[in-house]
């Protein structure tokens, strides 16, 4: 059976959200609720690894990333062997390329 890992950066992520939604909005309630959805959503991978779409198939790069999107965010994964590995869990209207690539974007697929 697969199993669900977590990278560093995705766990900071929730906890970033968590804190944000808690803290900066005052609404330490609705914090709770998103991240439990975001917790469900992530556990669901495991029964669907491929229930998200890939990420080259909507922005046409080279990457082996999928997505999964959870109210008004993007959990990043990929699959390795029989593993989910989440890579990271980002407000969809941020940058993602460049908080997921850094500067330089993986390069385009020829078409």
């Amino acid at each position: 059976m697969a199993e669900l890992r977590v990278s560093p950066e995705a766990a900071n992520d929730l906890r970033a959200i968590r804190k944000y939604i808690a803290v900066q909005l005052g609404a330490p309630a609705a914090a709770q609720k998103l991240v439990s959805r975001i917790l469900q959503s992530m556990r669901r991978l495991v029964d669907f690894p491929k229930s998200g779409p890939a990420l080259s198939s909507v922005l046409n790069i080279e990457v082996d990333y999928r997505f999964l999107v959870c109210g008004n965010y993007l959990i990043f994964y990929r699959l390795e062997k029989q593993d989910v590995y989440i890579v990271r869990i980002l407000y969809g209207k941020r940058d993602y390329m460049k908080l997921l690539f850094g500067e330089r974007p993986p390069q385009t697929q020829d078409n």
